[in-house]
């Protein structure tokens, strides 16, 4: 089966980002065909906003396909591209923008709230769905791996796709939201979704120290030392079982439930937990970012890309008599 992912080149990788979307890419790799990559015109809507955050926009690929492939993506079993290597996007994106209702825009609530959030309302922001639709349409992928917040996004990629081949045929094929129950929601710092934008992070690819100082901002309540503490509730119970197994969790429970260790003790071994879970993958993203290999690998996967991407446009060209 054909799965289709990216994510954007934003910033540093959080937890919520690996549990949420990279951990369940690198399972589905061995058993399916996985096509993943960059998003850099995506986050040029956020990227772009002013000199400083352009000017770091090259090194956040670069730091975004470092993760990737530290985190476990095999360039050798799935297609792994930078977004703007593949052109056939841009040209989609504008075929696609003709079957495109204004409704269709003006009703994403994505873009609304991006809006109230402070972003400019620009074209790119307002017609980030049709990219995106161009993105999945443009692969054939039947199964598209998306947040909650991202719905809406894919419901959109649908309603054009059906629309363009009620008009010429068959051309795309429709795709199917593909969504993790478990894991679509990584609770943050403050017991809200875990999100940059409300900076309530914990980053992967960080020093010790910066680890410590995130998990220390994990809000918990105010009971005494020596009396048991409320797992159930717990923000810094919730995250951690996120890499314990089920005995670790037990005896965290029971840590919990005797009392006699403050907050500050669990958070202590939270951050040890974490440190040690990414180790090898925080050894292996330095080495990345330290060589040539990146390019080599994006190179790579974006003929890989631009062999499919030719073969749609030219069932796309047939369809419109270009």
């Amino acid at each position: 089966m054909r799965i289709f992912t990216g994510l954007q080149p934003s910033g540093d990788l959080h937890i919520g980002n690996y549990f949420g979307a990279i951990a369940p890419m690198m399972k589905r790799q061995n058993d399916n065909e996985m096509i993943m990559f960059i998003a850099n015109y995506h986050a040029m809507t956020s990227i772009l906003k002013d000199k400083k955050t352009a000017s770091n926009f090259k090194d956040n690929i670069n730091k975004a396909a470092a993760a990737f492939l530290a985190l476990g993506l095999n360039p050798n079993k799935s297609i792994f591209y930078l977004q703007s290597d593949v052109k056939e996007v841009l040209e989609l994106y504008w075929i696609l923008s003709q079957f495109t209702p204004m409704g269709l825009l003006e009703r994403a609530h994505s873009y609304k709230d991006k809006i109230a959030k402070g972003l400019s309302a620009n074209h790119g922001l307002f017609s980030y769905p049709v990219l995106m639709a161009a993105d999945i349409l443009l692969f054939d992928a039947p199964l598209v791996p998306v947040g909650k917040d991202q719905i809406q996004h894919l419901e959109i990629t649908r309603d054009i796709a059906i629309k363009f081949n009620n008009e010429f045929g068959n051309v795309f094929t429709i795709p199917e939201a593909l969504v993790d129950e478990n894991t679509q929601t990584i609770v943050g710092t403050d017991g809200a979704k875990m999100s940059k934008s409300y900076g309530n992070t914990i980053d992967i690819f960080t020093s010790y120290k910066q680890l410590k100082k995130q998990v220390n901002k994990i809000v918990s309540d105010s009971t005494p030392i020596e009396e048991p503490k409320d797992w159930k509730n717990c923000n810094i119970y919730k995250i951690a079982e996120l890499f314990l197994d089920e005995n670790g969790l037990a005896s965290l429970r029971a840590r919990y439930e005797k009392g006699g260790e403050g907050y500050g003790h669990f958070k202590l071994y939270l951050c040890d937990v974490i440190w040690e879970y990414f180790d090898k993958a925080r050894s292996e993203y330095e080495r990345l970012l330290q060589g040539k290999e990146i390019a080599d690998i994006l190179n790579d996967g974006a003929k890989k890309a631009s062999i499919l991407a030719q073969n749609k446009m030219q069932q796309v060209y047939k369809a419109l008599s270009l």
